[in-house]
């Protein structure tokens, strides 16, 4: 049996660094009797060695042959470390999964009560439609390893397998380190799935209070099964981002966590959706933005910081093993960013809007968090904080700009996820190590197949199912028409009394 032949390797090695040890002590001894100032130098001689004999165990076991079964590997060395990065990994999808109740809740607050109901009910709709559209097609298609159907471009997709037997060379190639180093197929997946899932919740935000039901909910699933999986595949997946740019400006383009390829992906996705949808009823009267206003501030704060616990997640599951020193940095660059993102945008809008605004104030947090996504993992401390605090001014100017050219996005998701996504990615060009023509070209992709993606099909719903409630409807809230419940059923809106 393989484990037994490694176990016999560990034993004996073992037994040699305890002789080695005695050694070392009786020849400490014999020089300390002769000349005490040797001492240090055969103390380090001796750590030298050990650590070498240390290394060479290591080796060993590394170099053993590949186990036949999960329950033979459950008995290698590398059983707990594997198990320590798998858990946190997944420990860091189930934080990633929180994000979603983060995102009902600010969605939630910042529109008006009468469409509560229809916004909480897409958001649950894009949990439970993501993850089975991500499980049918979606994942195989954004990793498709030499699969591609378009070399880089494009790669069908296919369902993801029902189980693997774990005493079998399936179970072995997919539940162990053969697999990957730090987790599970299972694993991959499930942390992958609540990516795909936010980035149609993006969406939710930008075209709240006036969208169909039935049409969202087509335009959506579209989105997770087929649109985000294939900028995915271009950088993750090992298309022509992951190497292409490389050999036309010399470096590769860098997006730790989906700057680009999850948050600006949903930000000019949504912007499509938004053109073809047209502003709320009331938004812009007589050439002049009239603030419509959400009803409820707890809720958008509670949110707020619903999402930034998720994104110690969503960064530092990144990592993609519970390495102690990349984790740590990413919760550092993390945190930083968000809070600088938030002081920026508050005293900004004081600056601007003459007074401090809690609205701008919280999406600037969510604009730091979306800019330190890219480079999380490469950016220093201090970085970060700059990095964060020029989203925050950033999302501040970009919310004001599209209420100026009348494109009403009621939670800001656009210019949070979209014009700070794109940011975050240069970002890494300038404070995380990459290059900024190659994170330039390749943000400027990802929003522009989004963009284009989501236009087209928004487009043909609205062809075919219409994209806009009755303006009836509209006045009278998504809640009763699309719904027939309201949310606060025992309490009456300020504007009806």
């Amino acid at each position: 049996m393989r484990v037994k032949h490694n176990r016999s390797i560990m034993t004996i090695m073992k037994k040699l660094l305890i002789i080695l040890g005695l050694a070392a002590t009786v020849a400490s001894m014999s020089v300390l009797a002769a000349d005490p100032e040797p001492v240090a130098a055969a103390a380090d001689a001796v750590v030298a060695t050990v650590t070498a004999t240390t290394e060479a165990v290591a080796d060993a076991a590394t170099a053993a042959p590949a186990v036949s079964s999960y329950e033979e590997f459950t008995a290698t060395p590398a059983f707990p470390k594997f198990v320590v990065d798998n858990l946190w990994v997944l420990i860091s999808a189930a934080l990633v999964f929180i994000m979603h109740a983060g995102f009902a809740t600010v969605e939630t607050g910042l529109t008006q009560s009468k469409n509560t109901v229809n916004i909480l009910f897409k958001n649950v709709f894009i949990v439970c439609m993501g993850v089975l559209a991500y499980a049918a097609w979606g994942f195989n298609s954004m990793y498709p390893g030499d699969n591609w159907t378009i070399s880089g471009i494009f790669a069908l997709g296919g369902p993801i397998p029902g189980s693997f037997d774990p005493a079998t060379a399936d179970g072995v190639a997919n539940l162990t380190n053969a697999y990957n180093p730090a987790y599970t197929y299972w694993t991959d997946f499930i942390f992958q799935a609540m990516f795909a899932a936010t980035a149609a919740t993006i969406v939710s935000g930008a075209v709240a209070e006036r969208i169909k039901l039935g049409s969202f909910m087509v335009g959506a699933t579209v989105l997770v099964l087929v649109g985000y999986p294939i900028t995915g595949s271009w950088e993750w997946g090992g298309g022509w981002l992951n190497s292409g740019l490389d050999k036309m400006f010399g470096a590769e383009f860098i997006d730790f966590a989906g700057s680009s390829l999850v948050h600006a992906f949903g930000g000019y996705a949504a912007l499509a959706a938004v053109l073809l949808l047209g502003p709320r009823k009331g938004k812009f009267v007589g050439g002049k933005v009239r603030p419509i206003l959400g009803h409820s501030m707890p809720l958008a704060t509670i949110g707020v910081f619903l999402l930034f616990l998720g994104w110690f997640g969503f960064n530092g599951g990144s990592v993609l093993s519970a390495d102690p020193a990349g984790v740590s940095l990413v919760f550092v660059t993390t945190t930083v960013a968000g809070c600088a993102g938030g002081l920026a945008a508050a005293f900004t809008s004081w600056g601007v809007l003459k007074k401090p605004d809690l609205s701008m104030t919280l999406n600037g947090i969510l604009a730091g968090l979306v800019g330190i996504t890219a480079g999380a993992d490469t950016t220093s401390a201090w970085g970060a904080v700059a990095v964060g605090a020029i989203a925050g001014v950033l999302v501040v100017f970009a919310v004001l700009f599209f209420d100026k050219i009348k494109i009403d996005d009621p939670v800001g998701a656009v210019s949070v996820h979209g014009i700070c996504g794109n940011w975050g990615t240069i970002a890494v060009g300038i404070f995380g190590g990459g290059k900024f023509m190659t994170q330039l070209v390749g943000t400027l992709a990802v929003s522009a197949f989004a963009f284009f993606f989501s236009l087209v099909v928004f487009g043909i719903v609205k062809a075919v199912l219409g994209l806009r409630v009755s303006e009836e409807e509209e006045v009278e809230g998504l809640d009763v028409g699309e719904h027939g419940m309201p949310a606060y059923p025992y309490f009456q809106p300020v504007a009806e009394r």
